[in-house]
């Protein structure tokens, strides 16, 4: 087996590097790659996997050529610089490493927070100068005061934590955030204009989507009491900086400090200059430890999915942990093949998919099963859809999706079934994993009925009647087609049965025709797995 390549684009450190090759990962290890579009271009059809920092940037373009692009790993939180529907429409998944630098910069937070208080990048200047404005630099004490948190994640949380540390009092907006987990953070969690009307400082910890789009915008300061002191260590685009610069110059607003920039590297700007304002060059996540941590995540994680398929912190897949990977890979084949077996079978819009998990299946990750099974579900009728793209083009198309647990029902300890609904008929098939780790059809329309998945199969429903099978055989062998396999269900004696036929050959329209012309057959399908 050939073993998986790694392309690093941007830098990283020794270390992370190093795990691949212990994994048994061909890595090339080119950190000014990324800078070079046409090079990256041309360099990224040979690559399984692809690490990067925020230089290289994945475009479409760099999407469409990757052909043998499995997994884009991000060393730090960002993915601005991928094209994340790009890559999921061609069923490679995006990594980010959320955790790494989380300490660092919230530390980075609370260190401008008291930069900004106490006017020390200013009183540094002067006194390098040679001065000695010891009156002119009066600030504030943050003991005592209202931290109002926009996000209380994980940055968030940490950021809250320190502050409560120092005294301060801790109120946070969050829709996320439940009432347990703000009790257990010791914060106060309020609606947004809350922390607006409420705060002495306000640190802003989300990331930037379109909601979130200048949530700190000219109607926001206006409803904040004067002096208020802004933070933004998370995204540029979250302030309105126009705003800003008129509540900061007509001094409601007491000053700010600024690690992002809507528009980055930010080499001028308008608020440059202004001594209220602290700004740095998006240095949140600049430490050592955060540097190593980050590239270290990433290349654990990257080796992990190309390795034993576990998917770690990605922004467009369901996690896979690596314990749970062996035991997960059968029934994420099995909910595949049931999804493409009944979307088949379906040629009418669909409106909605059931997904039920019986047994001890329910207890694994559903989410992934979930997935590989709409992948299979949309493959007919879309073709290029993939267990990444999969939810995503069901939401697209209004599809709704159902997920059913319950306990063990029936012969089987464990199954999955699949059920497919349009506006005029539903279908339904079901399966299960055997000993050997195979899946196997034990169900179809509720009519019993065991079978292997075989890449050439006929589908037929019929009336049990005598003389189908007989017809049927002589059909197959006048038209020079061995059948590999025969499995047979029906509900009762002549009522309706189904019939499977596994054959080595191909199922031509002439020999379609000829089967549907036996009288007791109602349909023929030619399926592919």
């Amino acid at each position: 087996m050939t073993a998986p390549r790694v392309l690093v684009s941007d830098k990283l450190s020794e270390a992370a590097v190093k795990i691949f090759k212990d994994r048994g990962i061909d890595v090339d290890y080119l950190p000014d790659l990324g800078k070079d579009k046409d090079a990256l271009l041309e360099a990224i059809t040979k690559y399984d996997g692809l690490a990067i920092r925020s230089a290289t940037k994945v475009t479409p373009k760099i999407i469409a050529a990757a052909t043998k692009l499995k997994v884009i790993g991000r060393a730090g939180i960002g993915v601005d610089n991928v094209d994340i529907p790009a890559a999921s429409q061609r069923g490679i998944v995006v990594m980010n490493t959320p955790f790494g630098n989380a300490i660092t910069t919230a530390e980075h937070a609370i260190s401008m927070m008291m930069a900004l208080a106490r006017q020390i990048p200013e009183a540094n200047a002067s006194t390098h100068a040679g001065k000695w404005e010891k009156n002119r630099f009066m600030g504030v004490e943050l003991y005592n005061k209202t931290l109002g948190v926009i996000g209380c994640g994980n940055i968030g949380s940490i950021v809250a934590d320190r502050a409560i540390g120092l005294k301060m009092k801790v109120i946070a907006f969050d829709p996320f955030l439940s009432p347990e987990r703000a009790l257990d953070l010791g914060v106060e969690k309020v609606e947004l204009d809350d922390i607006f009307r409420r705060s002495d400082f306000i640190t802003l910890h989300t990331p930037l989507t379109d909601k979130t789009r200048n949530i700190v915008n000219a109607e926001a300061l206006a409803k904040c009491k004067k002096g208020v002191r802004i933070i933004n260590c998370a995204r540029g685009g979250l302030v309105n900086e126009d705003a800003l610069l008129e509540a900061i110059k007509s001094k409601h607003v007491a000053g700010a400090a600024l690690d992002v920039f809507e528009v980055e590297p930010a080499t001028t700007h308008p608020l440059f200059g202004m001594e209220n304002v602290v700004a740095t060059p998006h240095l949140g996540a600049s430490t050592n430890e955060a540097q190593e941590n980050v590239a270290l995540q990433v290349a654990e994680q990257m080796a992990d999915f190309l390795i034993t398929g576990a998917v770690t912190n990605a922004l467009n897949m369901p996690s896979i942990s690596a314990d749970e990977a062996p035991r997960l890979r059968p029934y994420v084949e099995l909910a595949n093949k049931l999804g493409s077996f009944v979307g088949q079978l379906t040629d009418a819009a669909i409106t909605d998919v059931v997904i039920e998990f019986a047994g001890d299946v329910g207890e694994m990750n559903t989410r992934a099963l979930t997935s590989a099974a709409l992948a299979g579900v949309l493959q007919a009728q879309l073709g290029t859809v993939n267990m990444v793209s999969a939810p995503i083009a069901a939401k697209e198309r209004g599809i709704k999706v159902d997920e059913v647990r319950q306990s063990q029902r029936g012969a089987y300890g464990t199954y999955i079934r699949i059920t497919v609904k349009t506006g005029v008929y539903e279908r339904s098939v079901a399966g299960t994993v055997f000993s050997d780790g195979k899946p196997r059809i034990i169900q179809i329309k509720g009519i019993e009925l065991e079978s292997d998945f075989g890449p050439r199969m006929l589908y037929v429903t019929n009336t049990d009647k005598p003389g189908f099978i007989g017809a049927l055989g002589t059909i197959f062998g006048t038209n020079g087609v061995n059948i590999a396999s025969f499995h047979l269900g029906r509900t009762a004696p002549g009522g309706d049965a189904i019939c499977l036929v596994e054959v080595d050959g191909e199922v031509t329209e002439s020999l379609l025709k000829a089967v549907t012309a036996i009288p007791q057959v109602r349909q023929a399908k030619p399926l592919a797995f």
